[in-house]
């Protein structure tokens, strides 16, 4: 009776090494594509805005008789706006929101009525960012969603928010909103520029933070490492994989290349070795007496 046996491959390589730069690859894209955190570099030029991070609220009251209209604007220049726990689901931007619009209706003797929520800005949309020169500072835009929605006259929103430098952080003024856009000045010191050699404007009670270059660093070697972690599962997973299909190998036997990571140990203490006996140091060995 004869049987069969399948034929031996050699270890998928080729395969191991385009998935490692495949992984690679994804986590330097995922690296690159979150690179708005407050830190904004233009032209050589950086400008610091964590201190302004958070959610803020500015509001304009327009005379509408016999009501009139609350125009509410909630925003974080940092990071996504949360869900309010004591307002309805209905009545909140979606999740993913930078700066959310509601226009409220007040009449005496009535409860206020929620009458519109517009999304100015969300995270997975556009965003540009660019420097003014008079006054100094820098302008900020995010762009949100049309509105309303599944509407042959729905307009494009965006949040623009005019950051002036001053040496105190004054009132958000609301300056317009028209056409779908929403326009923010704030003065406050996180728009006044400086390079990397100078220290950025701050309040006497911040907290010190890392600067823009130690962030980018520690994040670089963060996504380093945790490559190397995502290539080392895939290849240990792929080899145990192959020698179970390939030998029925099972305990030990499924590590792959097991002979050379018996080695390991004892290479990693040779190097060592070597290392400790090249920066000891030498001792002539003819001195003292020489028996005779």
């Amino acid at each position: 009776m004869s049987s069969h046996r399948r034929p031996i491959q050699p270890f998928p390589s080729l395969s191991l090494i385009f998935l490692i730069f495949s992984v690679l690859a994804l986590s330097a894209k995922a690296q690159d594509g979150d690179t708005y955190d407050c830190h904004v570099t233009l032209n050589g030029i950086t400008y610091d805005l964590t201190a302004l991070e958070g959610e803020h609220t500015v509001q304009r009251t327009r005379e509408t008789p016999p009501s009139k209209m609350v125009d509410s604007v909630r925003f974080d220049l940092c990071g996504e706006l949360k869900q309010q726990k004591d307002v309805a689901e209905s009545d909140q931007c979606p999740a993913g929101t930078r700066a959310c619009l509601t226009k409220i209706n007040q009449r005496d003797g009535q409860a206020d009525r929620i009458v519109a929520v517009i999304p100015l800005g969300q995270t997975s949309d556009k965003r540009e960012i660019s420097s003014l020169s008079s006054p100094e500072g820098i302008s900020i835009t995010f762009d949100g969603p049309s509105y309303p929605p599944s509407a042959d006259n729905s307009i494009p929103q965006s949040f623009n928010m005019a950051l002036l430098c001053a040496k105190e952080t004054s009132n958000i003024t609301f300056v317009s909103y028209e056409a779908g856009q929403l326009r923010l000045d704030w003065s406050a010191p996180a728009g006044c520029s400086h390079t990397g050699d100078e220290t950025p404007p701050n309040n006497d009670d911040e907290v010190k933070k890392p600067s823009d270059g130690e962030t980018s660093i520690g994040s670089g070697i963060g996504w380093f490492f945790l490559a190397m972690l995502i290539c080392l599962t895939v290849y240990f997973a792929l080899g145990a994989y192959y020698n179970y299909s390939t030998y029925g190998a099972t305990g030990a036997d499924l590590i792959p290349h097991r002979d050379f990571w018996r080695e390991v140990p004892y290479m990693l203490r040779d190097v060592v070795s070597h290392l400790c006996s090249a920066v000891r140091p030498k001792h002539s060995s003819r001195g003292g007496y020489i028996a005779v």
